[in-house]
């Protein structure tokens, strides 16, 4: 179209050279010069517009070039950032999984030390009952004591690790294992991750102890090694026997935030949103009530409900 209009623009000139030099009483040659200066500045507009349409010929190619290779190279930066992102999620997974197991062997682990300690206790005071019978053994052999005292002969038996016959009623195969064997036991195996063995001895020492100190620790357990399976919906419901059945319990705050873990795994998010709310609520300055408020972080929920 510039093309069309410099062509009509310079014919334009010429006629009226052309015109202006009929009609007027100019000199031919001046006339003959003009339209040679006339031509040859037309002959100029279209050798310009002719290195004007190739010069944008060549522009639009470069042009249409950088395009495509840009393309390309946003195409593969999707590419390769949907790869990352992949692979930040499953390092997200699985240092998520790694951290509940290590979480749980810890807990083993000082529940282990605990266990010692009692353990030790109990036996300082066997060896003191042992010391009070042999001396009162002594006296009465040599005459010069009191008799000895039932109390302590009783006292003694009482310390025994092993139970008397009301604890092994419960299977006509024998007597159950003592509560020490079963529980320190069942510790063992689960910080080894053999996980179906420490089921069956926690489960037995709640079948024999249920009403002990430790038996929150085994109902614990159980919870923490139907989590570690993947079984969410049953460690959901070892987690409640904590919360219902023992009430005094320290597992409390530990069993609630895996309660809420595991109601988040089984696609119960506002349920387990509340529960990690109730973690933050009652367990103040503990490392359940951090890893709580890390949790709602992560879910996008905020510490407190909105109110609407």
């Amino acid at each position: 179209m510039r093309f069309r209009n410099l062509v009509v623009v310079g014919g334009a000139v010429f006629a009226g050279a052309l015109l202006g030099s009929v009609a007027g009483p100019r000199p031919v040659s001046a006339v003959s010069r003009e339209i040679i200066e006339l031509q040859r500045d037309v002959g100029a507009l279209i050798q310009g517009q002719k290195d004007l349409a190739t010069q944008m010929t060549q522009d639009h190619t470069v042009m249409r070039t950088l395009a495509e290779q840009s393309n390309d190279t946003v195409s593969k930066l999707n590419s390769t950032m949907n790869s990352l992102q992949k692979s930040v999620q499953d390092v997200q997974a699985n240092s998520g999984a790694r951290l509940d197991t290590m979480s749980t062997q810890v807990q083993g682990l000082s529940d282990n030390l605990e266990e010692i300690k009692s353990r030790l206790g109990k036996l300082n005071q066997q060896l003191v009952d042992l010391q009070n019978n042999v001396q009162n053994i002594e006296a009465k052999m040599s005459g010069s004591g009191a008799p000895a005292s039932t109390g302590s002969a009783a006292n003694t038996v009482s310390a025994q690790p092993t139970t008397s016959g009301t604890m092994g009623s419960g299977s006509s195969a024998g007597p159950a294992p003592s509560a020490d064997t079963l529980y320190s036991n069942g510790l063992r195996d689960i910080t080894s991750g053999k996980y179906d063995l420490a089921r069956s001895e926690f489960q037995d020492y709640l079948r024999y102890y249920s009403d002990t100190d430790l038996a929150s620790n085994a109902q614990f357990y159980l919870g923490e090694i139907a989590y570690s399976q993947k079984n969410y919906e049953q460690a959901v419901g070892e987690y409640d026997k904590v919360l219902n059945n023992y009430p005094k319990s320290f597992k409390l705050a530990p069993a609630r935030l895996k309660r809420a873990m595991a109601l988040i795994e089984v696609g119960q998010k506002a349920s387990g949103v509340r529960e990690l709310r109730e973690v933050v609520k009652r367990f103040p300055g503990t490392e359940e009530e951090r890893r709580a408020r890390a949790r709602l972080k992560e879910l996008g929920a905020s510490v407190t409900p909105t109110t609407r």
